[in-house]
């Protein structure tokens, strides 16, 4: 068996141990790095040569806390000495000369163990049973690595103590380990390397060269990988992209005419509160369209009743964090209303002031697209997204009618998903109290998707906040797309 320096220098120590020894004694024997012996170790291991086990140790150690107290008493100790001198204490009293904190722990401590509190005074009922109890206490403290696990954690909770983890790490010589030869142990001035020195002056003549087996297994790299939301995105890019849509971007920031005026959202509608919004202290501007909006909200412009009330501009200029991505479709459908053919898509966060739970983020990714041409109509959406789904991988998908302000019919997509239906999404064709004013004849196709819970299904997780964990190792074991 051929073995390196390193190698040979620990199956030595583990000879000279009986067979076994921790990574620490190894390093102290040595003299090496822990990078070099568990180098070492793992080719020993790859060749069947050492087992390596590792073991929990946990330590437990005074905190800076329990030191001031191992060296001062504890806080009931210190306000029981105190009132021992008189029997009655005013609490006020005490927290003026030892402190509140001290005070408060105290009373906390010894309540029903030897003191009672009336009209703000501490009276000492049983004094025996109050210096049992800070005698315990401080029994407990100063032997704290003897005590049971129960007293452990409570030391813990109070923080007088601190707990330390660490893995131990065990090297043991196997069968094979203990048949390799003395010979084969020997230690000789290898070389793995040849310089342009050795060359040039025939020193490696006088060297031996390190032997290398070619049939030995060999660990894969850890090789990099996108984010597996990135990696998401980008699979539903290439499907979009495929149906020969066009993808487009705006900006997080808005004002609130884009992301509500415009789509025929009402001023007073509850998604407007600023519980619900993220609201900047800024002002946008008004297209010059703005006027006729207005009138839309307010009358319906000729086209529907409206929502009868007075539209306020003050409230539209404001600008706010996008809720959704549906405005800059609107938005894209302003800057290119004299086109008769528009087919788009964006992928793009939103943000919303959504408690963090296992289905809600306050930050999140929608998927947006609009279709506009001339004979569009509802079916070509609907087989537009059922095209989108399939190509996913889901079977089955349903569509469910819905509700929305801007779009009229409106419907929700849902999949099956593990024995129950799942909605993924809302869709619709714009109402005209929302293209109209735009100059658009056709009818808008659009949909607005949650990107999350498409990813969250893809990749068997139950809950949202597993995609953006800092955890590595569990961030690599998600398949690859």
């Amino acid at each position: 068996m051929e073995l390196s320096r390193n190698e040979k220098l620990l199956v030595r120590a583990l000879k000279e141990s009986g067979g076994r020894a921790t990574i620490d004694d190894l390093m102290k024997r040595l003299n090496l790095s822990i990078v070099e012996v568990m180098n070492a170790a793992s080719w020993l291991k790859m060749k069947g040569a050492v087992k390596i086990e590792e073991k929990l140790r946990i330590e437990y150690r005074l905190s800076s806390e329990g030191e001031k107290c191992l060296r001062l008493g504890l806080p009931e100790k210190r306000l029981l000495d105190r009132i021992l001198e008189s029997k009655v204490a005013l609490i006020d009293d005490l927290k003026r000369e030892l402190g509140n904190e001290t005070v408060s722990l105290g009373i906390a401590y010894l309540k029903g163990n030897g003191i009672e509190i009336k009209e703000g005074k501490i009276i000492l009922s049983d004094p025996e049973k109050a210096r049992a109890t800070v005698e315990m206490n401080m029994y407990h403290l100063k032997n704290f690595q003897d005590v049971d696990e129960e007293i452990k954690k409570k030391l813990l909770k109070r923080g007088l103590i601190e707990k330390k983890e660490s893995i131990e790490r065990i090297i043991f010589l196997t069968s094979i380990g203990e048949s390799i030869s003395e010979k084969d142990l020997e230690l000789r001035d290898e070389i793995t390397q040849l310089t342009p020195q050795d060359i040039q002056t025939g020193s490696w003549k006088n060297k031996e060269l390190k032997r290398y087996d070619i049939r030995m297994f060999t660990p894969l790299p850890d090789m990099g990988r996108e984010h597996p939301i990135s990696e998401f995105i980008s699979r539903v890019r290439r499907i979009f992209l495929s149906m020969g849509f066009m993808e487009i971007d705006g900006d997080y920031i808005v004002p609130a005419f884009w992301n509500m005026d415009a789509l025929f959202i009402p001023q007073d509608h509850p998604a407007r509160d600023m519980q619900d919004t993220f609201y900047m202290d800024s002002v946008g501007n008004l297209p010059d369209y703005a006027q006729t909006v207005k009138k839309i909200h307010e009358n319906g412009g000729g086209i529907s009743r409206g929502w009868k009330y007075s539209w306020d501009s003050n409230l539209a200029v404001k600008n706010i964090l996008r809720t959704h991505t549906t405005v800059n479709s609107i938005k894209y459908l302003y800057d290119h209303r004299e086109e008769d053919i528009i087919r788009v898509f964006m992928i793009g966060r939103v943000f919303r002031r959504e408690n963090m739970d296992p289905t809600h983020l306050p930050e999140f990714h929608q998927i947006e697209g609009i279709m506009v041409e001339p004979g569009s109509n509802f079916s070509m959406l609907l087989g537009t997204l059922h095209r989108f789904y399939s190509s996913l991988g889901f079977e089955k998908i349903k569509f469910k009618p819905s509700y929305f302000p801007y779009t009229e019919p409106s419907v929700e997509v849902h999949v099956l998903s593990e024995g129950g239906w799942l909605e993924l999404g809302g869709a619709g064709v714009f109402r005209p109290e929302v293209t109209l004013p735009l100059g658009i004849k056709n009818r808008v196709l659009a949909w607005g998707l949650g990107l999350e819970r498409l990813a969250m299904l893809y990749y068997g997780l139950k809950d949202i906040r597993d995609l953006y964990i800092a955890d590595l190792d569990k961030l690599k074991s998600l398949p690859l797309l």
